[in-house]
């Protein structure tokens, strides 16, 4: 221990036990007065040594470089041509008549151009550019045909449900819309026919109901028509006996009327309203026979569409033209104006 207080070992002792709750407590190995000496820190490389370093893979670099440009005519020729791109570039950026250079080969001479060779490049490019137009043209074409088979199918689907609600006698709703999209253009009129007849839809019950009513009317001649009592005997006379072929049909009225009503069971309406056109007292049936007049047409007309939608000639639906209406300011009313007398409905 040193003699003075003042000595440098004795505070940095003292120190240490002020710190460590060890040496607090009394611990014997803590209270020793030795002093562990710090070893010096290992200094790293001297920067001179880095430099030298530095310069030696320098000199091996342009040593390695200059080896390869010998020995290697690759090498020398893509630096080569990457100056020669460079001062071409530079050259044409000056001046816009400049024409460059032709690129030399590895002995410093411009190559020869073999024609032949240019030509079968020429004949390549040729026909692997008639080879893209033509799948091209490939492409185009069946897209065009999936376009139409498309526009076919979504015809068919309209009219399909247009006949649809027409037979069970709905309105047809959007379908209306549809049908002037599609068909307008190609068949305006059976277009207008079909959405009139769904106007006023007419079913085959409609017209079995209807035929059923005015049954008693038109197999009977009673007060349906105007002729004199003896033209009224000649025809029942006429009735009692008649003479036909056995492959034509009866023409009695009972007759007449079993097989309309055959007929429209089979949904053959235009036979079975001529069937009723024949009969004593058909002018009796006028509305019946109207009504099985638009279910004729009405089916006609929807035929007709079935078969545009199939030859591929109903259009594709277009947007409809927004309209702008303009609103109309009505009229400011002056003292000078005299108000309209008012019509009062009659009692």
């Amino acid at each position: 221990m040193a003699e003075t207080p003042t000595d440098d070992a004795l505070v940095t002792i003292a120190a240490k036990r002020a710190i460590d709750p060890d040496a607090r407590r009394g611990d014997k190995r803590v209270m020793s007065d030795h002093v562990p000496i710090e070893r010096p820190r290992a200094r790293g490389p001297r920067l001179g040594v880095i430099i030298i370093l530095i310069g030696l893979a320098f000199i091996a670099g342009s040593v390695a470089m200059g080896y390869a440009l010998k020995t290697m005519p690759w090498f020398g020729q893509r630096t080569g041509l990457t100056a020669a791109g460079s001062t071409t570039a530079a050259a044409a950026s000056g001046n816009p008549d400049f024409t460059p250079a032709q690129p030399l080969n590895a002995n410093g001479e411009q190559p020869r151009v073999d024609t032949a060779m240019l030509a079968t490049r020429e004949a390549t490019l040729a026909g692997q550019l008639t080879a893209l137009e033509a799948r091209t043209a490939a492409v185009s074409s069946d897209a065009m045909a999936a376009g139409g088979q498309a526009t076919r199918a979504e015809g068919l689907m309209v009219a399909f449900a247009a006949r649809r609600a027409i037979d069970r006698g709905v309105g047809l709703g959007y379908i209306e819309e549809q049908l002037r999209l599609r068909f307008g253009r190609a068949q305006p009129r059976a277009t207008a026919a079909v959405i009139q007849a769904a106007h006023q839809p007419v079913t085959i019950e409609d017209l079995r109901q209807g035929l059923d009513t005015i049954a008693p009317q038109i197999t009977s001649t009673n007060g349906t028509t105007n002729d004199s009592w003896l033209q009224t005997v000649r025809r029942e006379f006429s009735n009692l006996i008649v003479l036909r072929e056995e492959s034509m049909a009866s023409p009695m009225p009972a007759d007449r009327l079993a097989r309309a009503r055959r007929l429209l069971e089979a949904g053959q309406v235009e036979a079975a309203r001529a069937e009723v056109e024949r009969l004593p007292g058909a002018t009796q049936a006028s509305n019946w026979m109207d009504a099985a007049r638009r279910y004729i047409v009405a089916r006609k007309a929807l035929d007709i569409l079935e078969n545009t939608a199939l030859m591929g000639q109903a259009g594709q639906p277009q947007p409809s033209p927004i309209v702008v209406t303009t609103p109309v300011l009505p009229p400011v009313a002056t003292s000078t104006q005299t108000e309209a007398p008012v019509a009062v409905p009659a009692p």
